[in-house]
């Protein structure tokens, strides 16, 4: 699979741009603020529906105007596949492929599978649960509707679990004959997923590790520890159980929804004890090795986007992730950097064909 060209109207700072692509790799080079980064989040949107640095909608239309539309033409499957993506102010974003509106944005989700390699990334080790859960999830819905789909349905039941706590307390009013609805239908969706994360943590980790050896060149041990309060206990037994802090605090405090996922070196945070040049090595290993999984999960190569990442990476981490995505395991590349020659002397080094964009 591969794109081979996107449309843009309106998008971020680009007001009519078109750009066609080579099928290995695609480099955007150019000063700070010119657009490299929007065009990369610009592939991003085609795959996910959103936007990979701002999810705001509206935050993405092109300053003074009402609307943007992306379009995408991509080969996949010796097919021809047309996504154009569209949002106007006061309405719903649409997507479309090859001429068809999608029901739900879920639908879409995995069909062009994508990873993305960016300094935005280290919020994975400095930010809380939530940004790692978000990760876990994006890398096991490119593969498995049907996660996702539970996922969903989830955080629907939570929202209204957590809207019926509020009211008991707004009204000094409880019935625990509702808040039981909620319970079994929290138990009966949170238990697969809990499920489904576990079973991809075992299966992720020995990619990671070995990801991780071949980036790093070191003796050190990494490793990812999935912490969830159901590995223990039933999620019914803990609702019920904790019934009362519930009540007190009008918010769920038990469920998948409180999961993590904790990155180790020697044994210690990599958020503590980690030098910068380790987080990288661990961030970096930690994406390819979602490219590894969603590859094998998929059967389809994915779309890798290396997004400003030559100036955050010594020049022995640089080749070694360019000689890594030089062979046949890897197929289309993007990248943005600041700096024409250096991009143009690394990839020339690589046996692959490749396209500059001066922006």
């Amino acid at each position: 699979m591969f794109l081979t060209s996107v449309s843009l109207i309106n998008y971020k700072n680009f007001e009519a741009q078109s750009f066609q692509f080579d099928p290995k790799i695609n480099c955007f080079v150019g000063k700070n603020g010119v657009g490299k980064t929007n065009v990369l989040d610009a592939i991003y949107h085609l795959s996910f529906g959103k936007s990979y640095f701002n999810p705001i909608t509206s935050q993405n239309m092109k300053h003074g105007t009402d609307f943007f539309v992306i379009e995408g033409n991509y080969d996949k499957n010796e097919r021809q596949e047309k996504i154009i993506i569209s949002a106007k102010t006061g309405q719903k974003k649409h997507i479309k492929r090859n001429g068809k509106a999608y029901d739900k944005f879920s639908e879409h989700i995995g069909f062009l599978p994508l990873v993305i390699i960016s300094p935005a990334d280290r919020d994975l080790i400095i930010e809380g649960s939530d940004t790692r859960r978000k990760f876990v999830d994006g890398v096991i819905s490119q593969g498995d509707s049907g996660y996702l789909h539970l996922l969903i349905n989830y955080n629907k039941v939570l929202a209204q679990r957590n809207a019926l706590l509020k009211y008991f307390a707004a009204n000094n009013t409880f019935n625990a004959q509702q808040l039981e609805i909620y319970d079994q239908q929290l138990h009966e969706l949170g238990m697969p997923i809990f499920k489904k994360r576990a079973e991809f943590i075992a299966a992720f980790t020995p990619i990671f590790l070995e990801r991780y050896k071949s980036i790093s060149n070191s003796t050190e041990t990494v490793g990812l520890t999935y912490k969830s309060q159901l590995k223990e206990t039933p999620l019914s037994q803990l609702l019920k159980e904790n019934r009362d802090k519930d009540k007190f605090s009008q918010y769920t405090n038990f469920g998948i929804h409180k999961d993590d996922l904790k990155f180790n070196l020697d044994g210690h945070p990599v958020k503590k004890f980690g030098s910068q040049g380790q987080q990288k090595s661990y961030l970096i290993a930690l994406k390819l090795a979602q490219f590894d999984f969603i590859k094998k999960q998929s059967n389809v190569t994915p779309i890798l986007l290396l997004d400003d990442i030559f100036d955050k990476l010594d020049e022995t981490r640089v080749t070694q992730l360019i000689s890594l995505v030089d062979n046949d395991h890897f197929g289309q590349l993007f990248i943005s950097d600041t700096h024409a020659e250096r991009t143009e002397q690394i990839v020339k080094e690589v046996s692959q064909t490749y396209k500059m964009f001066p922006l």
